[in-house]
């Protein structure tokens, strides 16, 4: 003889059933697609492709110096000054995500720290992260925030005077040497 539970009675016909969770909370694709819309607002009100450029070139340069290629690379000198500005890439793809107003302060630095690299750290990361901190610093200048939606209906249209009002133009006065 077994104990299991007895069925929950269905609902018959003109009877109402459990309530449904039509909330967001209990929903979890609804959770989800709010955070993602959330984040998208979030994204757009910034050069965030810019910074993550910026920031991966950062990375590249910072840790190539540490990578395992001791007989490839050299790290000495050219490997502190391509940490220094990996740190440096780093901290301005912060910048310009936290503080977009100062975007072209960040996105010029990223782009000399980014070509400074060639000669101070392998060879810009080995190229790829000094393309990146190019690309990434060239992108926050050049980004714009979003342009407020245009109102619908709210512009005030000018009507010239002699359209549809009783007001006689006004004659364009001659202007002249002076004398008559």
């Amino acid at each position: 003889m077994t104990t299991d539970p007895p069925p929950e009675p269905t609902p018959g016909p003109g009877e109402l059933g459990p309530p449904a969770s039509s909330s967001p909370a209990a929903d979890p694709a609804a959770r989800t697609r709010g955070a993602r819309a959330a984040f998208r607002r979030w994204r757009r009100t910034r050069p965030f492709w810019a910074t993550v450029w910026t920031a991966l070139g950062g990375f590249v340069i910072f840790f190539l110096p540490m990578a395992p290629l001791g007989k490839i690379l050299q790290v000495g000198v050219g490997g502190i000054a391509g940490m220094a500005g990996g740190v440096v890439l780093m901290a301005m793809a912060l910048l310009m995500l936290l503080l977009p107003s100062q975007r072209h302060t960040a996105g010029v630095i990223a782009v000399i720290a980014g070509v400074a690299s060639f000669p101070l750290s392998n060879l810009g990361g080995l190229f790829v992260g000094m393309v990146l901190s190019v690309l990434g610093g060239s992108m926050a200048f050049a980004w714009l925030p979003e342009k407020p939606a245009k109102r619908r209906g709210g512009l005030l249209r000018r009507t010239r005077p002699d359209a549809g009002s009783s007001v006689p133009p006004v004659p364009p006065v001659p202007v002249g040497s002076g004398t008559v």
